[in-house]
């Protein structure tokens, strides 16, 4: 329950966040227990306010709701200097973990996009929700009216502008996912820079003024020059990095030439029902599997099982 009605009560956000528990973010990660290998279970580790990972300044605890009755913050820690901090982060995924030293050895920041299909569906929103609001102070401190800093309003869900009176919303851009088919094939792509064998549905953002429809055929025929007809709306998913909003539709294609635009895709190929099978079972000799957690997994794999919606 993200009990909107309370946000704007700064007391009782006060004596909430008092009694409540507050997630803790470092540069993206949240703080998680268990073991992300699959060795034990893997859930969002919580500390109370005042505890010593949370000290040294930085941002104000955002209120992301109540969990089973329960106030739920999230606060980021960015300001903290881990010993063992990576000097870059990896381009696509960065798989290495943070361990603070007022916290168990069990409990680490790690990045959420590997963390996805571990969570608890509720974990994962809850997760999905700070990281996005949290990106968003980090990177609109100042009104984009007049220029002047900004501060957080509305338990971190707003942010006003003390010089002129303007007021911030968190922002949500949407994007379009396909699931591009032609006869028994799926479209794949792969853009430039990924890892050696991912291959997604195509996707893109939405342009203002477009439909998802619109967005959709024009996103497909840009990336792969494949022309598209009927569209329809499958499924969607937060996606955090940094504020996305994937929307998942069915396109069905009316031709099967491939164009790629080399700015947008590295290779675009058709997958046959037969080819996923072996995709999704790992032995496929050239395309891994989409990631488990991933709306473009849900897709495929609802496609594959004839069970779309």
């Amino acid at each position: 329950m993200r009990a909107a009605h309370l946000r704007g009560d700064a007391a009782g956000i006060a004596g909430l966040l008092a009694s409540g528990r507050i997630l803790p973010f470092w540069r993206g990660k949240p703080l998680v227990d268990g073991d992300v290998a699959g060795q034990a279970p893997v859930t969002l580790a919580h500390v109370g306010a005042g505890h010593p990972v949370l000290s040294g300044g930085g941002a104000p605890p955002v209120f992301l709701g109540l969990d089973d009755g329960q106030a739920t913050f999230a606060q980021d820690i960015s300001h903290w200097q881990p010993a063992d901090a990576p000097a870059a982060a990896d381009s696509f995924l960065d798989t290495s973990a943070q361990a603070h030293p007022d916290l168990p050895p069990t409990q680490t920041f790690r990045e959420l996009r590997g963390l996805l299909a571990a969570l608890t569906p509720r974990q994962a929103e809850l997760a999905a929700t700070a990281r996005a609001l949290l990106t968003w102070h980090r990177s609109h401190g100042f009104c984009a009216a007049c220029g002047a800093a900004s501060l957080p309003a509305q338990a971190g869900w707003q942010r006003d502008c003390p010089a002129c009176g303007t007021h911030h919303f968190p922002r949500t851009d949407p994007v379009v996912i396909m699931l591009v088919t032609r006869g028994n094939s799926v479209l794949l792509g792969r853009s430039p820079g990924w890892p050696d064998g991912m291959y997604s549905c195509l996707a893109g953002f939405v342009e203002p003024g477009e439909t998802i429809e619109a967005a959709v055929r024009r996103e497909t025929l840009e990336e792969a020059g494949i022309s598209v007809g009927a569209v329809r709306y499958l499924a969607s998913q937060p996606w955090p990095f940094p504020a996305s909003l994937m929307i998942g539709c069915q396109a069905e294609a009316l031709d099967d030439r491939i164009t790629i635009d080399p700015a947008e895709l590295e290779q675009a190929v058709w997958v046959t029902r037969e080819e996923m099978v072996s995709v999704m079972a790992g032995t496929h000799p050239a395309i891994k599997p989409a990631r488990k957690g991933a709306i473009a997994h849900f897709l495929i794999a609802n496609w594959l099982a004839d069970s779309l919606l």
